[in-house]
């Protein structure tokens, strides 16, 4: 999920526009939240390592095609027509199909993990979403979830500050969601910057991703110094902690791995 941080008419022709309801590989003004995103995906690959797997909500596709490198079948599941013709187009190896999140168009027990990043945030009937994939996970199966923190991505506000989300989560609200709904909770994760982004936070008023917003909100240009340093950033530059090793409250994006009994 973008925070409207991009250039839409900076996209290349195969690519979706950048409406900031999801991130976008490859646009410079945009890197910053793609490999925010990214880095979940890497680390939490192994996960899916030669299994059936369901992305439920794959946006662009980059994700499933990642996940397309180590699991032995990855169906892709998005609610937006364009979306699913521009996943079928690019990334081949993904088995994606138009469906709503609400009602998951799979049997029941019919696939080892459900991942479901930065997508969450955006569902009016959150419960019910949770339920549907535990329906369609087999015994043992895990759903891995991100979504950003609601303390550190909407400090104190009344609604999200990005407008296409519903309603956020801090750990404790997506953990308890998780365990009303049958999983037993393996681990949360924390996403962090890194010591790279710490130094490019110092070099912008403390907080590079303040930079962002505040260019975007004004309607601003990119400042040359600002645009060079999002597109330099890279998934190494983020920290994935367990909260036991971390305040996880202060963390920017929000992980767990449920698994179903």
């Amino acid at each position: 999920m973008s925070a409207i941080m991009g250039d839409p008419d900076n996209a290349l022709p195969s690519a979706l526009p950048l409406t900031g309801e999801r991130t976008i590989p490859g646009l410079a003004e945009e890197n910053y939240w793609f490999r925010r995103h990214e880095v979940v995906y890497q680390r939490l690959a192994d996960r899916c390592a030669g299994r059936d797997v369901l992305e439920a909500g794959c946006g662009e596709g980059y994700g499933a095609d990642l996940i397309a490198d180590v699991a032995r079948h990855v169906i892709g599941l998005d609610y937006d027509e364009a979306t699913v013709a521009h996943v079928r187009a690019r990334y081949p190896r993904v088995d994606v199909r138009h469906g709503n999140l609400a009602e998951l168009p799979l049997d029941d027990a019919s696939v080892d993990v459900v991942v479901n990043f930065q997508v969450i945030e955006h569902l009016w009937d959150q419960a019910q979403f949770v339920s549907e994939c535990f329906r369609v996970l087999r015994p043992g199966g895990v759903f891995l979830v991100s979504t950003p923190n609601r303390i550190t991505f909407s400090p104190g506000r009344d609604t999200p500050l990005n407008p296409f989300h519903t309603r956020e989560l801090d750990a404790a609200e997506l953990t308890e969601l998780l365990q009303t709904a049958g999983f037993g909770v393996e681990d949360v994760l924390g996403v962090f910057h890194g010591a790279g982004l710490a130094e490019l936070d110092a070099r912008h008023g403390g907080s590079i991703i303040e930079a962002q917003v505040q260019r975007a909100v004004a309607g601003a240009p990119w400042d040359e110094r600002l645009l060079a340093d999002v597109a330099a950033v890279r998934t190494a530059d983020f920290d994935l902690t367990p909260a036991a090793e971390c305040n996880i409250d202060d963390s920017l994006d929000v992980v767990a791995i449920a698994v179903r009994p």
